[in-house]
């Protein structure tokens, strides 16, 4: 149990934003002797991470060979309501936990996110289901920014806006929300009294209870299954936490749709 808790601390450090309180520090640096001490900083934050992160590939190694799961398995969520993409009647699912101020969160959109859809939303393997989980207590924007993605979807953008808010994670406040639904051409009358009803606020807080019950910590965090036979639960099996390469997420699916022939 040490070693698991261990190793998803470590998988939280290193790829994901965690759901933590923190404080921000500031700091005037100024000449050339802050430049360069920050510049030596970064360079040992770096070769901490990679000294966490060959840590990590041990210890799974090590973990795995005794038979001791990385991760909790064998849970189920109800889906039912929830944006997704892909075939609907697709029996492998992906679910992500996310947050829209994420730095982490937007590498995987940028970066993984276009080869899943790709190779397996757009050829009906998948489905892909997006599920808020606001840290507000880093990513102060976040929550408000979840409750816009969501009235654009009662106009039929959830996604459209969803793909916006990730490309524009500095432009979250609240006139840039509206910017941002102008430049889809929604109905901004509705989209207006929507986000100052607060009506999505518990669909969001559900999907954070959600997350935390099942042991989602830090964001971005998937977990892959397989859609029950009546379509509004997942049975996941897997895990992946943070912002991976597509790889782990291909190894992942096709593992499942191997075994789900």
């Amino acid at each position: 149990m040490k070693q698991r808790t261990f190793i998803l601390m470590l998988l939280a450090v290193l790829t994901s934003c965690p759901s933590v309180k923190v404080r921000a520090q500031s700091s005037q640096a100024s000449g050339a002797e802050d430049i360069k001490a920050l510049k030596q900083e970064l360079e040992a934050v770096k070769s901490r991470q990679a000294r966490l992160e060959q840590e990590l590939q041990e210890l799974k190694k090590a973990l795995a060979a005794r038979g001791i799961p990385v991760g909790p398995t064998e849970v189920v969520i109800d889906v039912t309501g929830t944006h997704f993409k892909g075939d609907p009647t697709a029996r492998i699912a992906v679910i992500e936990f996310s947050d829209y101020q994420c730095p982490f969160c937007g590498r995987h959109v940028r970066e993984t996110f276009p080869q899943i859809e790709r190779d397996y939303i757009e050829t009906k393997k998948i489905r892909y289901y997006f599920l808020d989980f606001p840290l507000e207590s880093i990513h102060p924007q976040a929550f408000r920014a979840a409750e816009a993605a969501n009235c654009a979807g009662e106009q039929g953008r959830f996604w459209e806006m969803h793909a916006r808010l990730f490309a524009n994670q500095a432009a979250l406040g609240p006139d840039q929300l509206i910017a941002h639904a102008q430049a889809l051409s929604l109905d901004l009358s509705r989209f207006r009294s929507c986000l100052e009803s607060g009506k999505y606020a518990d669909k969001i807080r559900s999907d954070l209870r959600n997350g935390q019950r099942l042991g989602v910590s830090g964001t971005p965090m998937f977990l892959i299954g397989y859609v029950e036979a009546d379509g509004t639960r997942v049975k996941g099996v897997r895990w992946i936490r943070g912002a991976q390469p597509f790889a782990a997420f291909r190894d992942a699916l096709d593992a499942l749709l191997t075994s789900n022939k």
